[in-house]
């Protein structure tokens, strides 16, 4: 009996001894490679992979879903904000899905991958160090859990990325370890790099050319109150009627908005969902979207003062933000809306910003918009008029960057004439695209046509064009080029060159429905830009901290360009709304010949969008004039005469 009593309590003991040690919810023994590392530790691990629909006989165009994991670990002793890590992909992978991450791209899932791909932490964006956390790991750790697909590779081979990375500034990181299905690497503090000491809690502000704030204003157990300013920071962006669009990742909802309003006031995504659930003697009647990405719309000047919905500064102006050039009180705008949450963020601060990021505009450079970055909270001047701020609750800011327009997606063009050629280049062939079932074609180059034949729309222009080629001798495909399918198209016309300097005339078309109000155009020269020394019916301005731009607006009463509009008498032509000015310059630098192509843009925007260019320069055929200073100055009068005639 003692000796089964005693057996019993060793046991026990046993037992007790393996629940301390033992903890079934720590995390499994690290490998040796984290171990050894002082700084942040990467890894991937390729999990399985199975064959998609259809089966195909061609190895590399055989579709596999895939499945891998990703992990950062903090195993230094610096705490790292908002951790970016890269994955170097490389056989075409389309990523589906990625838990505890956003691409910082802002790009939506599923997301093409295949030449590597940014991924930034959300919600954790922080990771702390072992020694301030005990060792705890869901603070110091992120695990990204990958499903996509991928192409080619075939079995028993793994397709594995080219390398991963920690993209953090002041880390450095040698070429990743593999071993078959698994790679690591240990980044380290670069001490070369010197990373500047922050003094604020959160990341820093970061600069950009349209900067976006998430403010939290207001905050309760179950809903708050936000406020979102986008501010227009580049000297050439703009945005006209922006519509604004994010991704709710936790459930949320918009019950009201003030300065502001949602393209879609749909309420049935609550109504058959987890809100309807929780929220069970909600009117969501009254709730004015349930979207997962709502778009979000600025309302019209008329409702500025609605004690309901107005009544903010910087808000209602039917979407309108200009450059600070312009307008510095346009370049911002503001709305407040009312978000509620749902389970398990039921406190006040459970506080969490939308992703995935998107704005746009109706004829505007097209803008990128990075992660959501938690910043140091806001202030603002007191509401009451007292010399006091108020603080926000919580920040976050987006960054925003104008991207380069792709080949054929523009929405305005340009073309070339000059005083010393007859012909004029016209816009390119399907410079803004062009519809795949289009009889003409897209790829060969624009015919040179006759100036006049630019003032018409590109389907009345056919005869005259033939005309003009046979009159010229040019050749003529056999299938006629495509139009530009522009709504806004410009004109430049190099109109005199003398000793000291030379004179151009800039023409606005606007083929669309739209009339643009306070229109703006920035040119830039290879260098002749800081020549500008006149606009003789446009406000003109030269940005020399902007690689010398010339900067052009409209002067009271010639701010409108109109839109298209039908002729005069049935069967006439349309004719497009236009705008027009001479220009003059001087030749501050040695060495400009207008005759071989100095005196044309080699960038031109039309209200931050930027505008294609031809490929092809004028050549001088044979009428290579030159006028005195006294010369051009009587006849850029008489042209500035005949204009004002024109708009009358």
């Amino acid at each position: 009996m003692v000796s089964k009593t005693i057996i019993f309590y060793i046991i026990l003991f046993s037992v007790n001894i393996k629940g301390q040690d033992y903890d079934s919810n720590s995390p499994p023994a690290p490998p040796p490679a984290e171990n050894d590392c002082n700084g942040i530790f990467l890894s991937y691990v390729f999990i399985s992979r199975t064959k998609e629909l259809p089966h195909v006989k061609n190895a590399t165009a055989q579709a596999w879903a895939f499945k891998a994991t990703a992990t950062v670990l903090n195993a230094g002793i610096y705490e790292l904000k908002n951790w970016k890590m890269f994955i170097g992909f490389q056989n075409r992978e389309l990523l589906v899905s990625a838990t505890n991450a956003v691409l910082v791209s802002g790009d939506d899932f599923p997301a093409p991958v295949g030449n590597g791909t940014y991924l930034a932490g959300y919600p954790q964006t922080d990771l702390k160090t072992s020694i301030d956390t005990a060792g705890d790991f869901t603070q110091i750790q992120a695990e990204i859990e990958l499903t996509g697909t991928q192409f080619g590779i075939r079995s028993p081979g793994y397709p594995m990325p080219k390398t991963i990375k920690l993209v953090n500034d002041g880390y450095k990181c040698p070429s990743a370890i593999r071993k078959s299905t698994t790679m690591h690497v240990c980044c380290v503090k670069d001490p070369k790099i010197k990373v500047k000491n922050f003094t604020t809690k959160y990341f820093p502000r970061q600069n950009g050319d349209l900067l976006i704030s998430y403010d939290i204003l207001q905050a309760y157990p179950s809903n708050y109150q936000a406020q979102v300013t986008i501010q227009n920071v580049n000297p050439l962006g703009r945005l006209d009627q922006w519509n604004l669009t994010w991704e709710w990742m936790r459930g949320e909802f918009i019950y009201s908005m003030r300065g502001a309003y949602t393209r879609r006031k749909d309420y049935s995504d609550c109504v058959y969902g987890a809100a309807a659930q929780y929220y069970q003697d909600l009117d969501f009647s009254k709730v004015m979207n349930c979207e997962k990405k709502p778009i979000i719309a600025d309302l019209p000047p008329d409702r500025a003062q609605d004690k309901d919905v107005g009544m903010l500064p910087f808000c209602c102006r039917n979407g309108s933000i200009m450059p600070s050039i312009m307008n510095e009180t346009n370049s911002k705008s503001v709305f407040q809306l009312q978000v509620y949450k749902l389970p398990p963020d039921l406190n006040r601060t459970a506080l969490y910003p939308p992703e995935r990021w998107k704005i746009v505009g109706i004829l505007n450079p097209e803008y990128k918009c990075g992660q959501a970055l938690r910043v140091d909270e806001t202030q603002f001047s007191d509401p009451t008029g007292l010399q006091a701020t108020v603080t926000a609750i919580a920040s976050w800011q987006i960054v925003c960057n104008i991207t380069k327009p792709k080949h054929r997606a523009n929405r305005c063009c340009v073309s070339y004439s000059a005083y010393y050629n007859e012909s004029a280049i016209p816009c390119n062939t399907c410079a803004c695209g062009c519809d795949s079932s289009a009889k003409c074609s897209q790829n060969a180059p624009g015919l040179f046509v006759p100036p006049e034949t630019l003032l018409v729309p590109f389907a009345n222009r056919r005869n005259k064009t033939l005309y003009w080629a046979k009159l010229k001798h040019y050749h003529v495909p056999k299938q006629l080029p495509c139009g530009d399918n522009c709504g806004v198209s410009i004109n430049w016309h190099i109109d005199s060159n003398y000793k000291t300097g030379w004179t151009a005339r800039i023409t606005l078309f606007n083929w669309g429905e739209i009339n643009f109000v306070d229109w703006f155009i920035g040119i830039q020269f290879k260098k002749t830009g800081s020549g500008f020394a006149q606009a003789f019916s446009f406000n003109g301005t030269l940005l020399r901290n902007m690689n010398d731009t010339v900067f052009l607006e409209g002067l009271p009463g010639l701010n409108y360009l109109l839109a298209e509009a039908d002729g005069q008498k049935p069967g006439q032509p349309r004719v497009p709304g236009k705008q027009q000015s001479v220009l003059r310059f001087n030749k501050k630098l040695k060495g400009i010949d207008i005759l071989t192509g100095d005196g044309f843009p080699t960038r031109l925007l039309f209200n931050g969008e930027e505008c294609a260019l031809p490929t092809r320069l004028l050549a001088a055929d044979g009428r290579k004039w030159r006028a005195n200073s006294w010369v051009i100055t009587v006849i850029t009068l008489i042209t500035f005469l005949l204009m004002l005639k024109d708009l009358q």
